[in-house]
């Protein structure tokens, strides 16, 4: 008879999520994950597959929990500056925590592309949704004549998620805000 599940998968991914974050996937091995979340192999099989299910399966958590909020706060924002200018400095503002940790999805695509083509795809779809969700902010702000027009919105939404990438990068090496702050309004002197 089958034994059912003694662990809330959901906690389980959520916990992965920060130790591979902080971590890497190379350096996260299955008995840290097992000890971290207190349950045997066997069990982590079952429920994930293996180390990579459950890798994906953080990925997709962190895609549906902290890329999600991101993406809604650019559309409560009052105007389309603000709301990319607070957009980017949450996300340097995270990625400079924990020792300047960086992002979990920039550090996957460093660290597992190009051989890992389930990663690619999750990350991929991060950025996209990204890039459209800007790319819509800034074509209505266009508009409505807050920023200059000269612009293809997707194409200047592409810049600044490419700028974005590089920012969490930078986060990594100097995981100072006060240092990498200015470097927002540079990039937002391309919506003038």
């Amino acid at each position: 008879m089958a034994r059912t599940r003694e662990f809330d998968t959901e906690a389980a991914v959520s916990r992965a999520m920060e130790l591979f974050w902080t971590r890497g996937y190379e350096a996260t091995t299955v008995r840290d994950l097992t000890q971290l979340l207190g349950i045997g192999q066997g069990s982590l099989y079952a429920a994930f597959g293996d180390k990579d299910g459950l890798y994906r399966a953080a990925l997709e958590h962190y895609r549906t929990t902290l890329a999600a909020a991101a993406l809604r706060s650019l559309q409560e924002g009052a105007d389309a500056r603000s709301a990319i200018r607070t957009m980017l400095a949450e996300r340097v503002r995270i990625a400079v925590e924990h020792e300047g940790r960086g992002c979990l999805a920039i550090n996957a695509a460093c660290e597992r592309l190009p051989e890992d083509p389930s990663t690619r795809r999750i990350v991929r779809d991060m950025q996209d949704a990204g890039r459209d969700a800007i790319a819509e902010v800034l074509r209505v702000a266009a508009e409505r004549g807050e920023i200059a027009a000269r612009h293809d919105p997707h194409t200047l939404a592409a810049f600044l998620v490419t700028f974005l990438n590089g920012l969490l990068v930078s986060a990594k090496v100097t995981p100072d805000a006060r240092a990498l702050d200015p470097l927002v309004e540079v990039a937002l002197a391309t919506l003038d």
